[in-house]
């Protein structure tokens, strides 16, 4: 099936105009899964903001450190069910996760259910529901493929207008009914839509705190970029084999490695005559490869501007080049070799302020993961 993404979009306002939001949501990339996590915090403004963060804290904080996610969830509902009525912390949440197969739980403690969105219709997701002595907790599993994807939300959205413009609020089914019109014209963003209809029913800012966010999934875009020799020449053939093994745009960063390659290949490696920078270093031609730079100061010149409008771009850059690559990227394998560079430790480069490879890579990584790109790191 190759690597499907999901893409994540999110709408919220507060209660009341230029007040601080009682929910607070997150998101979070594995190479197994994407976890989106939604809460709202009993009360309003400050309090509730902080409430539902600490909620969102614990939980990543649970996952991360290899905790499951019915176990995860199961801690938190114990904790909140303690809390209830009394002035510890208090937050309902939910939690959703999609496999890298597709496989979707949403387990909500509770909150609205949520929307399952294919492909020509949206449906309310089936759920269990379960008692938790007068709490409510339910499970929702679904598999999604590409072009489908859920939307989940807190009750501002599920109240919305109630006294007002709805009588009890505006539930799952008309809510889908709204999004089916809307698939039909042809709708870009879930989120948005489902939160400003939300909004238009409390009449604009009055009511409750209101937050989407919805997941679509859809074929990821996957650049690998091989970036220094390994420390052991005897497996370069079997390295340079397993990087062309590799699905999506291939990136090849340092002339050395470059040189590697080409030699397994049996190919010739060509310096770019049309570099007219006067800043980044010259690009190379390899058959084969979609890309080939310089290594550490090329990485350098990209940890640099990633973040920088790219209608601000150098034209004809190996540096640019490799910035648009990974802006459009969903996921980038960086295959980061071992062999020591003497290089890195001439005083002209500390002088200049090149970082190693080495540590240039991981730093790039994580700029490329805030920017919410999955990134995975293999040595070699």
């Amino acid at each position: 099936m190759g690597y499907i993404h999901i893409e994540i979009d999110t709408a919220q306002t507060p209660k009341k105009q230029g007040a601080i939001c009682g929910d607070a949501f997150t998101w979070f990339r594995r190479p197994e899964a994407t976890v989106i996590l939604l809460a709202d915090g009993i009360g309003s403004g400050i309090k509730a903001n902080v409430y539902a963060g600490m909620t969102l804290s614990r939980l990543q904080s649970l996952l991360e450190n290899g905790v499951s996610l019915r176990n995860a969830f199961a801690s938190l509902v114990k904790t909140m069910h303690a809390a209830r009525g009394t002035d510890l912390p208090y937050a309902v949440f939910t939690v959703a996760q999609i496999l890298k197969n597709g496989e979707t739980t949403i387990l909500a403690y509770e909150m609205p259910e949520g929307i399952f969105i294919g492909r020509h219709a949206a449906t309310p997701c089936k759920r269990r529901d379960f008692t938790f002595g007068n709490d409510i907790i339910s499970e929702t599993i679904l598999f999604l493929e590409p072009g489908e994807g859920i939307v989940i939300f807190s009750d501002g959205i599920s109240q919305a207008g109630m006294g007002l413009t709805t009588r009890t609020g505006w539930n799952s089914k008309e809510i889908c009914n709204f999004l089916n019109n809307q698939l039909n014209d042809g709708m870009n963003s879930p989120a948005k839509v489902v939160h400003d209809k939300a909004r238009a029913l409390w009449q604009g800012f009055r009511g409750d705190d209101c937050t989407v966010i919805s997941a679509i999934c859809r074929a990821g875009k996957i650049v690998n970029i091989m970036t220094g020799p390994p420390a052991d020449r005897s497996k370069d053939a079997a390295i340079v084999g397993n990087f062309f093994n590799q699905t999506g745009a291939k990136v090849i960063c340092g002339a050395t490695t470059a040189k590697v390659v080409a030699h397994h290949l049996g190919r010739q490696l060509q310096i770019n005559r049309n570099d007219h920078s006067l800043i980044a270093p010259p690009g190379y031609s390899l058959e084969g490869i979609d890309l080939v730079s310089e290594g550490a100061v090329t990485l350098n010149q990209v940890y640099n501007i990633l973040d920088v409008d790219p209608v601000n771009f150098e034209p004809d850059s190996s540096v640019s080049r490799l910035c648009e690559l990974l802006i459009e990227a969903d996921r980038v394998n960086f295959f980061v070799g071992t062999a020591e560079n003497e290089a890195h430790a001439d005083i002209s480069f500390k002088q200049r302020g090149i970082i190693p490879r080495g540590k240039i890579v991981r730093l790039l990584a994580e700029r490329l993961r805030q920017l919410g790109k999955l990134v995975e790191l293999a040595p070699y």
